[in-house]
């Protein structure tokens, strides 16, 4: 059975149905009890204050108490709400969350959960409109999870739960009300798993979790041009899926990813870098990457549009990869 579903609600139900679970679920953060962006709805007046907690706008303090409660044995979500606030918690995320288990050997388990909010798009302004994520690639040790669909967002979140290290699950600012269709009951995505979203033969465009939705809308544009675009959906960065991106590039020869942190250092920059080292001899053009340009992303609507990667930038990379391989072959 599945049902149409808000992305927030998904959230929202994977929630409530792990809370319903284990009663070693504890959930707190910044403003869970009143749930301003809807995917903590209902959860305080169901589970009550014991398990259902704000906490003070310190995100040091957040990130530091998740380490001491998931130590003590309860599977902790944390709401950031921001990926901006990762960095005023980073002591605890990269000195601890991303080491502890390494450096006890294996004595002591994180099971971690960390939601936020990440991206443009929203008139947010600089300071809460990162895509972090590339920071927390980098650390190593710390899953990193992308939902691009209710359903995914409702199955990552669960597996995130249940599993035995830091997860950080980032939802895209702005999306959480599309909906789509959710497996009722018991739904799990198992990380490392790409999905993809449409089949094609002429370029691979690999698109990280709000950008899937402006790739699709570049497929169909390309497809009356008679372009075929395969999308790839990673659906996690860490761990990262390289053997389906990998089958559609030696499939298709072209690749084209799409990523909505910025430029330098980016989720882009090391998917690229993948494919590279790993199926040069495939490829019959340079990967092109579609990212946010090294600046701060600013607050007007119409220069946030103006930054972020859309549908035009997307199908202009693609043909002019495919340009040059009919040139090369005329």
């Amino acid at each position: 059975m599945v049902e149409r579903r808000r992305l927030i609600q998904a959230v929202n139900d994977a929630l409530f149905e792990e809370m319903e679970r284990d009663p070693k679920v504890v959930v707190y953060g910044e403003d869970v009890e009143l749930s301003i962006t809807g995917d903590m709805r209902g959860l305080h007046e169901h589970f009550g204050h014991d398990r259902i907690r704000n906490t003070p706008i310190c995100e040091a303090t957040l990130t530091g108490m998740a380490v001491g409660l998931a130590s003590a044995g309860y599977h902790v979500v944390v709401h950031m709400m921001f990926s901006n606030f990762f960095y005023t918690g980073m002591d605890a995320i990269g000195n601890q969350m991303a080491k502890l288990r390494l450096m006890t050997g294996g004595q002591v388990e994180l099971p971690i959960t960390i939601i936020a909010g990440y991206g443009g798009g929203s008139a947010n302004a600089a300071q809460h409109s990162d895509s972090a994520y590339p920071v927390l690639m980098n650390l190593g040790g710390l899953n990193v999870l992308t939902p691009s669909t209710p359903a995914d967002a409702k199955g990552l979140l669960k597996t995130a739960i249940r599993g035995r290290n830091p997860s950080f699950f980032l939802e895209a600012s702005g999306r959480g009300g599309e909906v789509g269709d959710v497996p009722d009951g018991e739904h799990l995505v198992p990380f490392g798993r790409a999905a993809v979203r449409r089949e094609g033969g002429d370029a691979t465009v690999l698109a990280i979790g709000r950008m899937v939705k402006p790739a699709l809308a570049a497929a169909d544009a390309l497809a009356e041009q008679g372009v075929g675009v395969e999308v790839i959906d990673p659906r996690t960065l860490v761990p990262f899926d390289e053997a389906s991106l990998l089958a559609s590039v030696e499939k298709t020869g072209h690749l084209v990813v799409v990523d909505e942190a910025r430029e330098c250092c980016g989720a882009a920059s090391q998917i690229a870098a993948i494919v590279a080292e790993k199926a040069f001899h495939a490829l019959a053009g340079p990967i092109r990457r579609i990212t946010t340009p090294n600046v701060a992303m600013p607050y007007a609507p119409n220069a946030e549009r103006h930054v972020i990667p859309g549908e035009e930038r997307i199908v202009a990379a693609v043909l002019s990869l495919v340009g040059r391989a009919h040139r090369a072959t005329a």
